[in-house]
């Protein structure tokens, strides 16, 4: 059966729920069995400090209605909350649809929601201990743990317990996530698609993923658009999600008439055919069946479903806010609208379900719990952000959750290794395969190149996937057209042009007993896939997640992702994360679309200290800075670094400046020596060639990093100075070499220090690099500037401009008088 809408108004029996549970839902009554456990907090949509407005609750019951959110604006009456009033269905619908998918045999859901009712959900859902959520309010709290911590209607959790309806062990995660709303949205979906391939849950029958939506977000997010793609897609489905929209109609400030163009919030679902059911979230038993239903059609039909909690929001966008500024005819609405709390205890009690007493008892048991727990809070020293973690890794860290070591071993390969490798990836391992013309020269290619002992760019990360493979790591590779490469370099599948959809995957044949490799094509997006790449490499540290972008310049709309989660990941969630990003980048005459990765952008958010020398080990500098950024030169190196990645005790973010010329360049490839047994990953290349015999003699060190190096080597030898002119190349810009930078300086002692970018000055690394220079030579001597100048744009779209640009700065690079009384 396949249907779009559903409108589902009418009563159903709540299904696994007994009437006196679900009003306990809504009381937020609390089962105090541990095994059970069920935290089941929830609260009507007032706080007793309203006691001015006009509802129609008893007296008896506002004296003894201290639930969660109540409780929360009573402690706390001047903090932010982002409280569930007027959608307060939503926990026991959660439970329902947890209840249900563990019955269906699900063990394990992963949670995303923006952060209303965030709260809520961590204390009755996920079973957060009232007291770490209570100290959150503390305003002297100081974070136990390094990092800048983040607010706590933003922070995740994980935990595993019993549900009490299948008797089953259950894991429960609700992913961090920043005020971006819909962001997290890909990264749930990620996480999802790593624990199923990880557990070989091909259909999704162990683990699932929920998202809890706003209904304005749901509309105006265009990641909820990108998220859904993906999710019948064969290398990112997670084989179906039950989306929940807490539908508040209304945005911020903003009327539904003036948010969006479509009759509902959730039209966005019909791109895939999802089924759609809006109910009345003042309808308790209405809700429980729907919720049961999308369960059952998620583990049926392993699609998506979704559910529209149409609902209000009793209060302002936060509990600070007046809505009556805005929306008053609505908000005068609201206020006489009697809560779902109200409605649903005096229909049992006039049934006879239950009584006033059994009511108030609840309620009294539960006040009692908050205020335990609220005492606990203060008196007990707690962890500001390692009890949120929403990803932990306990097998990766110490109990302390520190790395077992601060050592890399190196990153070398046996001859034997890098051989056995290069031979397959110029082969083809499946017997009758009808290769394409173009791609056996290709592989002939590379079979030449493994005879001379050599590699080049392709070469150079087939070693680093294959030999990570034998070792045991699983290495995912995503993005438009990686399968080919964007610029037809790579070919790891490979296609029979006589029989449709028969391909190979060579790096699947290195040996019997590697680890999977995974290469896939996504759909032309950058926001939902890096997200969902990111969400990946959350799942596991035993892996080598990477995302390439179609050119550098591209992850533009993928820009939420890496300022909200990559950057500062750690700093907020203590999120180790080892996503890699491959960024082509480099000059070219391609206009300013194909050119630039925008550089500038990752080192300004670099959290290195530009002004200190640093004393600490290299593993240890490592371990301190936020993410790794890298443009290397050289096939050996990238794989060296590609290798340092998982090697290394910790995870950190890698963002790889990849080539584009240099990618068939011939004096840009590497002998199989440079990834001898024992060599390592280089931060630096120091000069190769007669003005390293004498440095003494060296009038000029143009320190440089990536293409533009090759392109200065061809003019130093064209112009005959080879003597004169020291190249040094910078392969690892961030954290920032000091310590070699340093030997350099002092070894060409004589010389006058450039650094030389072919990026325009305002752009690339010169605001990076330019104070760390400083810093090395302890303010001197002056550090010259060669590269294009400042603009607007990164690069010029006319081929003459672009040569005339490269001329004049390869000019000014080698005239060793052209600097005189000018200053870096």
């Amino acid at each position: 059966m396949r249907f779009n809408y559903f409108i589902f108004r009418s009563k159903y029996n709540p299904a696994f729920l007994s009437y006196p549970v679900l009003l306990s839902l809504l009381l937020t009554s609390v089962q105090l069995d541990k095994r059970w456990g069920w935290l089941n907090i929830k609260r009507p949509p007032c706080s007793v400090m309203d006691t001015d407005r006009s509802y129609a609750v008893s007296e008896i019951t506002w004296a003894h209605l201290s639930v969660f959110e109540d409780f929360l604006a009573r402690k706390w009456s001047s903090e932010k909350r982002f409280g569930l009033e007027g959608c307060e269905v939503l926990i026991p619908a959660l439970k329902m649809i947890i209840d249900s998918s563990s019955a269906a045999g699900i063990d394990s859901i992963i949670m995303g929601m923006p952060h209303r009712g965030r709260l809520n959900v961590l204390a009755n859902v996920i079973r957060k201990e009232l007291n770490q959520i209570f100290c959150q309010f503390d305003p002297k709290l100081e974070a136990a743990d390094e990092g800048s911590g983040d607010v706590k209607y933003h922070l995740g959790m994980y935990h595993e317990r019993i549900n009490r309806e299948t008797d089953k062990t259950l894991t429960l995660s609700l992913m961090a996530n920043p005020s971006h709303l819909e962001a997290v949205d890909p990264v749930v979906q990620g996480k999802a698609k790593a624990e199923q391939f990880y557990r070989g849950d091909s259909q999704g029958k162990k683990v699932m993923s929920i998202l809890i939506h706003g209904d304005a977000a749901f509309a105006g997010q265009g990641v909820v658009y990108e998220t859904f793609h993906l999710s019948e897609l064969p290398s990112y489905t997670t084989h179906g999600t039950i989306h929940v929209v807490v539908n508040n109609q209304i945005g911020f400030t903003t009327d539904p008439r003036v948010a969006r163009s479509s009759p509902y919030p959730t039209d966005v679902a019909r791109v895939v055919n999802a089924p759609i059911f809006h109910v009345n979230a003042d309808d308790p038993e209405a809700v429980m069946h729907v919720c049961r239903v999308a369960a059952e059609w998620r583990s049926t039909f392993n699609k998506d479903v979704v559910i529209d909690l149409v609902s209000y929001r009793r209060f302002g966008h936060n509990e600070m806010d007046e809505p009556m500024f805005t929306q008053p005819l609505m908000y005068k609405q609201i206020r006489r609208q009697e809560d779902v709390l109200k409605k649903y205890s005096d229909k049992l009690i006039s049934e006879g379900v239950v009584t006033l007493q059994e009511f108030e008892e609840e309620v009294a048991k539960y006040d009692k719990i908050c205020e335990e727990a609220y005492t606990s809070s203060k008196d007990e020293k707690i962890s500001h952000i390692r009890h949120w973690l929403d990803s932990p890794w306990p097998d990766f860290f110490t109990a302390e959750g520190e790395p077992k070591s601060m050592s890399c071993p190196p990153t070398g390969l046996e001859e034997g290794v890098l051989q056995h490798i290069g031979l397959t990836a110029s082969s083809v391992p499946l017997e009758g395969f009808n290769l394409h013309p173009g791609v056996s020269r290709i592989l002939r290619g590379r079979s030449e190149l493994v005879k001379a002992r050599q590699m080049d760019w392709a070469l150079g990360e087939y070693m680093a996937f294959g030999s990570l493979l034998q070792e045991g790591v699983h290495v995912r590779l995503s993005g438009q057209d990686v399968e080919r490469g964007t610029f037809s370099h790579r070919h790891h599948v490979l296609h029979d042009q006589e029989v449709d959809r028969r391909f190979c995957v060579p790096m699947n044949h290195l040996w019997s007993d590697q680890a999977p490799y995974t290469v896939c094509n996504s759909s032309l997006s950058e926001y939902g896939v890096l997200g969902f790449e990111l969400g990946f490499a959350m799942a596991s540290p035993n892996a080598l997640v990477l995302w390439e972008a179609q050119f550098g310049d591209f992850h533009n709309t993928a820009q939420c992702i890496i300022d909200q989660f990559i950057s500062p990941g750690q700093a907020k969630w203590v999120r180790n994360n080892g996503i890699v990003l491959l960024l082509p980048h480099g000059m070219e005459g391609m206009g300013p679309e194909h050119s630039s990765a925008r550089p500038e952008r990752f080192l300004q958010m670099s959290k290195d200290d530009p002004d200190r020398f640093p004393v600490r080990s290299l593993e240890n500098n490592l371990f301190d800075c936020n993410w790794v950024v890298v443009n290397c030169s050289t096939p050996a190196n990238f794989c060296h670094m590609l290798r340092r990645q998982v090697l290394l005790p910790f995870r950190k973010p890698l963002i790889v400046f990849t080539p584009k010329s240099l990618l068939r360049l011939p004096d840009a490839r590497s002998s199989f020596d440079e990834l001898s047994k024992g060599t390592r990953f280089k931060r630096l290349i120091p000069n190769e060639g007669p003005a390293s015999e004498n440095p003494q003699q060296v009038k000029r060190v143009i320190f440089c990093t990536g293409k533009v190096y090759y392109e200065l080597a061809r003019e130093r030898k064209v112009l005959n100075l080879e003597g004169e002119v020291a190249l040094i190349r910078l392969e690892q810009i961030s954290p920032f070499p000091f310590d070699l930078v340093r030997s350099e300086v002092e070894r060409y002692s004589n010389a006058e220090l450039v650094w030389c970018q072919e990026e325009h000055k305002n752009m690339g690394y010169y605001d990076y690099v330019r104070p760390r220079f400083l810093t090395v030579v302890a303010n001197q001597k002056p550090i010259w500037y060669v590269g294009r100048d400042p603009a607007a744009a990164p690069a010029t779209g006319n081929k003459a401009t672009h040569l005339n640009e490269l001329r004049r700065f390869m000019d000014t690079a080698f005239n060793l008088g052209v600097f005189q009384g000018r200053k870096f």
